[in-house]
């Protein structure tokens, strides 16, 4: 697969994603349903901690990927859904310095949000990935 950034203007890479990707020559699309700090056993965790919600999340995320055969490095979508904007930017490097590690800044959208399933939790993550 051939992944193409397409950024008119420089500042959304800073904050860690592109404005679009052209991707060609795709085999395999992988749409991820929305992840969140759920332990194995689908009880939440994290009550009250942004910064360990978004890690939890993340790691629920690569753990498809994985499973799928991808890494995050296949992210080419990742969309942000929080019922505190404010609180998720105070801890985004969270996800933004994994994603910077595999090398990858995926199309974005964030979304502040009234709640989510779980009225505990704070943050859902969910992902498009290419191979």
């Amino acid at each position: 697969m051939e992944r193409t950034t397409v950024n008119p203007w420089t500042w959304s890479v800073e904050l860690g994603y592109n404005q679009g990707e052209i991707v060609s020559g795709q085999t395999r699309t992988l749409y991820c349903a929305g992840q969140t700090a759920m332990n194995g056993e689908g009880k939440p965790e994290h009550d009250g901690d942004m910064a360990a919600q978004l890690a939890l999340s993340l790691d629920n995320l690569e753990a498809i990927l994985g499973e799928a055969g991808m890494s995050l490095a296949n992210l080419v979508r990742l969309n942000v859904y929080t019922t505190d904007v404010d609180l998720l930017f105070q801890h985004y490097g969270v996800p933004a310095s994994r994603l910077g590690a595999a090398g990858v800044a995926p199309t974005s959208t964030m979304l502040g949000v009234t709640r989510l399933a779980i009225p505990t939790l704070m943050v859902e993550l969910e992902g498009t990935a290419v191979a």
